[in-house]
């Protein structure tokens, strides 16, 4: 039972941590490039990836609300609920994506002023989110077409299609920042240009892709006529995802704008930190996302209490997974400060910083697989957003702004102020998730309904 249970687990978690690993060495690259440039191209295109981020949250819990539906109904065997939760998630998220696109390309100056007061800062993210502004229109498309693929058994494809459209950012990365191949030296501009580039390869493979035999495709009708009582119950669930992706990821987003307001060695001393921590904490994801899948296929099928017991299993080993990652990231510091290129006082607030991450990711690594992974699986996502919104707006963001703006603390130590949330909520968590409430089969719910 347990080789069972580890060996599908691993078919979605391999495939899914490397896809997450994949497209966080784009944001790793972008730094180690950018920085070779200067410090300040690395800390406007950090700052102007805050808008790029805060779209992905949408995508996110698009991509939530999704596994959590699609999973049970694919383990049901209900191919056409399927190809119709598909058509309409795709139509909302398109029109997230047009309305990103119109703010990066129509009003970048007044998105960078909200991350920081600096004018060189500033003007170089209105370059990056110009030069990106298309990819959002890309990504909005390719990454529904890919949560899909993970759904319906082609896990693999999936991170193929994701891991070559990486390889080509970073091809392009260094071809159109430095002016390799007779092309001419671009800086900050190349690197949002080679993302743009890279996400339209991702997003027609993708689409091409779905025309295969035997994949889940994208109707004309479906689009159009689209089924009211599913829909109901996706927005039932995915709203309060949403909401959670949003509660978090904006809290998030809120110590970029502390630390852009701290001095530019502050935000890329941060942005090497958060580079670090989402190349390290992906194994950790690919645990939540893999495990929601697995979750969801048992849940949709009526053996609740092989869910259950699955769920118990994917905690002690979110456990074990946050650990190595920090401690790896402690083993790693050393080398990632030496060839950061940032000047001696970022370098220094860097080594604490990494400090403060290496216990954060095991925090991370518990709340990604139970709130984000485990819970939702059973359509339980209103937890996840109260317990985000407090800790975030109610505990961290207004301790880490009082900390930085008012007792005036050292970088170091406003840091360590906001990111302590992971670590606040785990009595929370814990004790919600030993009351089973995540235990439901949501196919039954919709025929009830």
């Amino acid at each position: 039972m347990k080789r069972e249970f580890y060996k599908k687990l691993m078919v979605l978690v391999l495939p899914i941590a490397f896809q997450q690993f994949m497209l966080s060495l784009v944001g790793a690259s972008d730094a180690v490039m950018l920085g070779m440039i200067s410090q300040n191209a690395l800390s406007a295109a950090s700052l102007a990836g805050q808008v790029m981020f805060v779209f992905n949250l949408f995508l996110a819990a698009f991509a939530a609300g999704t596994n959590m539906m699609a999973a049970q109904y694919w383990g049901k065997g209900d191919r056409r609920a399927v190809e119709k939760i598909f058509a309409f998630v795709l139509r909302a998220s398109l029109a997230v994506s047009v309305l990103f696109f119109a703010g990066a390309f129509f009003a970048p100056r007044l998105l960078m002023r909200i991350f920081t007061s600096d004018p060189v800062l500033t003007e170089g993210g209105i370059v990056y989110l110009k030069a990106s502004a298309v990819s959002y229109l890309f990504c909005g498309i390719s990454q529904i077409y890919l949560c899909i693929m993970k759904n319906s058994g082609h896990a693999v494809k999936s991170t193929v299609i994701s891991a070559v459209a990486v390889l080509l950012n970073l091809f392009f990365n260094a071809v159109l920042i430095f002016g390799l191949c007779g092309f001419p030296a671009m800086g900050i501009a190349g690197a949002a240009l080679a993302t743009s580039i890279a996400r339209a390869v991702e997003c027609l493979w993708a689409v091409l892709d779905s025309r295969r035999e035997g994949r889940i495709r994208l109707s004309l009708r479906d689009l159009i006529r689209i089924d009211r009582e599913l829909e109901r119950m996706y927005w039932k669930y995915t709203l309060q995802l949403l909401g959670n992706q949003l509660a978090w990821g904006l809290g998030f987003t809120m110590y970029s704008v502390v630390m852009g307001h701290m001095g530019s060695d502050a935000v890329a001393a941060n942005s090497i930190a958060n580079i670090a921590k989402n190349l390290l904490v992906c194994f950790c994801i690919g645990i939540g996302n893999g495990g929601s899948i697995q979750v969801g296929n048992e849940l949709g099928a009526g053996r609740l209490a092989k869910a259950r017991e699955y769920g118990d299993r994917l905690c002690r080993l979110a456990v074990l997974g946050g650990a190595f990652s920090g401690a790896l990231l402690l083993l790693l510091s050393p080398v990632i400060i030496r060839f950061s290129g940032l000047g001696s006082q970022a370098v220094e607030y860097l080594r604490w910083m990494f400090v403060v991450c290496s216990y954060y990711l095991v925090g991370k690594s518990i709340n990604t697989t139970t709130i984000g992974g485990i819970f939702g699986a059973g359509g339980d996502t209103r937890f996840g957003l109260i317990c985000d919104t407090v800790t975030l707006w109610c505990v961290t963001v207004p301790l880490g702004c009082f900390a930085a703006f008012v007792l005036h603390w050292p970088v170091t130590a406003v840091y360590f102020v906001l990111n302590l949330d992971e670590i606040v909520k785990l009595p929370v968590v814990y004790r919600h998730y030993k009351e089973y409430a995540w235990v439901n089969n949501l196919t039954q719910e919709a025929v009830c309904g």
